[in-house]
């Protein structure tokens, strides 16, 4: 059970992975503030999640893609007299176009919104964390960051690298703080994001032993951060497909691209 007088801030909390993530921790008692550009589905999860458990929850409506977003979010809670005492950076989204067809702005909206707002608002609530001697961060990654470059979603894997590198940097530095950092890595998961990414197509195409639940990855996931854990690939199937990612020669696994991921790769 978390303080009452602390929050847990949840980019991209209204739908999906992000929307059981808080539950999870609401569930614990945390407070929370969710983020997202939906204000209605940002009111109506709040109202939810306070009426099913109890606990305060505010929402902050804006889009990641604007640098200022992160600005916003900080003075908004200092002037709640919100300790963010755990920050999900869960946000994110993708891209369907070929590379050579998505325009610069597209593409640099989404390495603001998966990329550089992550580490925005970790650099800015970090201070606090720092001085209150505690904190919790998770960064939701993907197992895309261990697999094979991809024929749609280009930038998708190698953000999520960068993102799992990050993380490690974070435990690196600021572990003797009291903060810990946890990329949380799923495989496919069966939520609204890939209907959102107009990549529905390929996700029915995904063997069914291949696609878990939001609330199954949330679970782990909170789990795994509450007990500092640096990395968690949620389940059991994808932690045995990243080990094998890793020993396995890039010239089979090729062979196997079309069977686990039919349309990821052509």
């Amino acid at each position: 059970m978390a303080n009452k007088n602390t929050y847990a801030l949840i980019t991209g909390g209204s739908s999906g992975i992000g929307y059981e993530i808080a539950r999870n921790l609401a569930a614990r008692e945390y407070n929370l503030v969710l983020i997202s550009r939906n204000e209605i589905n940002l009111k109506n999860c709040s109202a939810s999640l306070i009426n099913e458990y109890g606990i305060s929850v505010d929402y902050i409506a804006c889009d990641l893609s604007d640098k200022d977003s992160v600005y916003k979010i900080y003075k908004a809670c200092k002037e709640r007299n919100y300790t963010i005492e755990v920050l999900v950076n869960n946000a994110g989204y993708g891209i369907n176009t070929p590379f050579h067809i998505t325009s610069i702005e597209d593409e640099e909206s989404f390495i603001s919104v998966l990329g550089t707002s992550v580490i925005s608002l970790t650099k800015i609530f970090l201070n606090d964390m720092i001085e209150s001697k505690r904190g919790k961060i998770m960064i939701v990654s993907s197992v895309a960051a261990f697999a094979p470059p991809s024929a749609i979603q280009v930038l998708y894997g190698p953000i999520k690298n960068f993102m799992n590198r990050f993380s490690d940097a974070l435990n690196k530095n600021y572990n003797r703080h009291g903060i810990t950092s946890t990329s949380v890595c799923p495989g496919f998961t069966v939520t609204n994001f890939h209907t959102a990414s107009n990549v529905q197509d390929f996700m029915d195409k995904v063997p069914s032993f291949m696609k878990f639940s939001a609330e199954r990855i949330a679970k782990e996931g909170v789990e795994a951060m509450l007990k500092g854990k640096p990395l968690c690939i949620p389940t059991k199937t994808y932690k045995i497909i990243v080990f094998l990612l890793k020993i396995i020669p890039y010239s089979v696994i090729r062979r196997l691209e079309s069977f686990f991921a039919p349309g990821r790769y052509k």
